[in-house]
């Protein structure tokens, strides 16, 4: 995912996210309520939370949802080091099935890395 493309990935889940919002009932919304505060720092810090969502989208295998949480973990300070032990224990839990998904991730967060190289 080259920059362009996570930047398109934010603009268009926010387009979605608000349509959805429009047609979605209360019980919808409070679900989205919940897992917007259950990524916050609290007994586990939000870097830890954001790893966790990150193995569990992985062993999914939802794209999107890896998008999402490898921004997040981004923002959250997460270092090469601790991507690669938290992919590599959604590989072991995963299995092999996961490798496509994981290159996708890594060339991601390789994009991620290199924007913030790019605005210094």
């Amino acid at each position: 995912m080259i920059r362009k493309k996570v930047e398109e990935f934010v603009h268009e889940r926010e387009l979605l996210n608000r349509n959805m919002s429009n047609y979605c009932g209360e019980n919808a919304k409070r679900i989205f309520h919940l897992d917007s505060q259950i990524y916050k720092d609290g007994a586990l810090p939000a870097k830890i939370k954001e790893l966790m969502g990150l193995v569990a989208s992985l062993v999914l295998r939802c794209e999107d949802c890896i998008n999402y949480h490898l921004i997040n973990c981004y923002e959250n300070g997460v270092s090469d080091k601790e991507l690669a032990e938290a992919l590599t224990i959604g590989l072991m839990v995963g299995g092999s099935i996961t490798i496509p998904h994981m290159r996708s991730a890594y060339a991601t967060w390789y994009e991620l890395r290199r924007s913030t190289k790019n605005e210094t």
